[in-house]
């Protein structure tokens, strides 16, 4: 491995024996992989139920309010709910929940095949709205709490005299409109336009490189491998991408704790996704993107089904207020790390790390 710019750190032998041990990541252990060989396909795991496995509240109030929408359809507009039905494509007889449109699929899309072809989607322009889909429902929710405040105690000081409760009111208000405005830039959606090309890995997530390290084997990988970890605060956009062109073969998903993300047990202890991916092409590059919570992010997004394919820097879910993102890869002659620990990153877009051409790889013979 080349690193370009100072060397990662030596990492801390009694952590690192930590962090590998059978025992932190019993949940997540992956077969040996044998390198040039293309990998099974493995299923979800059965404790993955939704794209969001560790719930929430606003998630609960949102499969309530889907219920009360599929109710109201069926009821006062069967002709839609047959057009719909008669235009959906899959195979699934018992989805968890009925699939009248495309709506009902957000949180069980990695369960069903059921789908909409995109001529057929009536809600496909919702994709366009520059904030993460996965947060709508939070954004709104926030949205009314905090700017609500604000007009309240806006309202409030147009009805009191006394000058030291308006100036108080005053900055009441300012302070909560400003919440709501973090909250809004918290789920924005910036595009992105990364270069398509396998021996590229693009950063999987916006943040600052906070762990360089080089682990003696991960059976995943199927030999050496380096770690790469990315920090999100809440300023961060939260959305994660797909680092290359590349297959999903496997999830696990972990529940935990919920440390703050800076902290280095954080990645062992605290409630985390990892999507196993394979790189579409010889010599099918074996890759983890590990979504991890934080102590204010306690919400990971996962929306991908074992076996879809996906482009370099495709959207494929978040976490939701503040984390740590991880990148596993290969460590194999010819790689380049391109980032150093301090450097800002963005999703899709910062080259993380290279693979230049060997004596021994195909795009040298």
């Amino acid at each position: 491995m080349t690193v370009a710019g100072p060397p990662p750190e030596t990492p801390n032998p009694e952590q690192d024996a930590a962090a590998e041990s059978p025992a932190v990541h019993d949940a997540v252990d992956a077969e040996r992989h044998t390198p040039g060989q293309k990998r099974a396909v493995a299923p979800l795991p059965e404790r993955v139920k939704t794209i969001q496995p560790g719930g929430g509240t606003v998630m609960a109030g949102e499969l309530l309010w889907g219920r009360l929408r599929r109710w109201r359809l069926r009821t006062f507009r069967k002709g839609y709910v047959a057009h719909m039905a008669s235009r959906r494509r899959g195979a699934d007889p018992s989805p968890p929940h009925d699939v009248l449109d495309p709506r009902d699929l957000k949180y069980i899309r990695n369960q069903t095949d059921l789908h909409w072809d995109e001529r057929d989607n009536p809600f496909l322009r919702r994709r366009d709205v520059p904030f993460a889909r996965w947060g709508y429902a939070e954004l709104v929710v926030f949205c009314v709490v905090w700017f609500g405040l604000a007009a309240a105690l806006l309202a409030w000081m147009a009805n009191v005299e006394a000058t030291w409760a308006r100036v108080l009111l005053g900055v009441l208000s300012l302070g909560a409109a400003v919440v709501g405005a973090l909250c809004v830039w918290f789920f924005r959606d910036p595009p992105r336009r990364p270069v398509q090309d396998d021996a590229i890995l693009n950063s999987p997530a916006d943040g600052t490189i906070a762990e360089i390290t080089e682990l003696a084997d991960d059976p995943f990988i199927g030999g050496p491998a380096v770690r790469i970890g990315i920090f999100l605060s809440i300023f961060n956009v939260h959305i994660n991408r797909a680092p290359t062109r590349s297959r999903v073969v496997g999830l696990a998903y972990l529940p935990g704790k919920f440390l703050n993300a800076l902290r280095p047990e954080s990645a062992r202890e605290n409630e985390r996704m990892e999507i196993r991916l394979e790189q579409l092409s010889a010599p099918y590059r074996g890759m983890i993107v590990r979504q991890i919570t934080g102590a204010i992010a306690r919400r990971i997004v996962c929306d991908l089904q074992p076996g879809e394919t996906l482009d370099a820097g495709e959207k494929f879910g978040m976490i939701k207020l503040g984390s740590r993102t991880e990148l596993v890869i290969p460590n194999e002659d010819g790689l380049l790390i391109t980032c150093d620990i301090g450097d800002k990153v963005q999703a899709g877009q910062t080259v993380l790390a290279k693979y230049e051409p060997t004596a021994d790889s195909p795009s040298a013979s």
